[in-house]
């Protein structure tokens, strides 16, 4: 009989990657001092089987989304340092920031329902 080799920790990746999105968000709060990034949210992370690589998805609540992601970037080596004192893990992932565009779509979509209940309001 073959035993296929289970996980001793199910959803580890997803642990991980919750814990890294905690350590960014307060890093990037309290010790990022780039004036390109300004108020971000943290929305997503998807890091890697073997956790070289995280795709880390923010919106913006203050500034410009080309700005920040500017300013994000030229910080991941200093924002994965910070990762490295804070995680208990054997590899931390190199950061790359993505700005989610999720929110602003859910926006414009919610604009143009309003708008057609409005028109077909009128028309009855």
């Amino acid at each position: 009989m073959v035993r296929k080799k289970t996980s001793s920790l199910p959803n580890r990746g997803f642990r991980v990657a919750d814990q890294i999105q905690r350590d960014l968000a307060e890093l990037i709060a309290r010790e990022l001092k780039d004036p390109r990034v300004g108020m971000v949210t943290i929305n997503t992370i998807e890091v890697t089987p073997d956790y070289a690589h995280a795709k880390v998805y923010f919106s913006v609540l203050t500034g410009k989304p080309e700005e920040a992601t500017e300013g994000l970037n030229a910080a991941a080596g200093f924002l994965r340092n910070g990762l490295f004192k804070r995680l208990h893990i054997h590899t931390v992932p190199t950061l790359h920031f993505l700005f989610d565009q999720t929110t602003e779509r859910a926006s414009d979509m919610n604009a143009l329902i309003a708008k057609a209940v409005s028109s077909r309001a009128q028309e009855d």
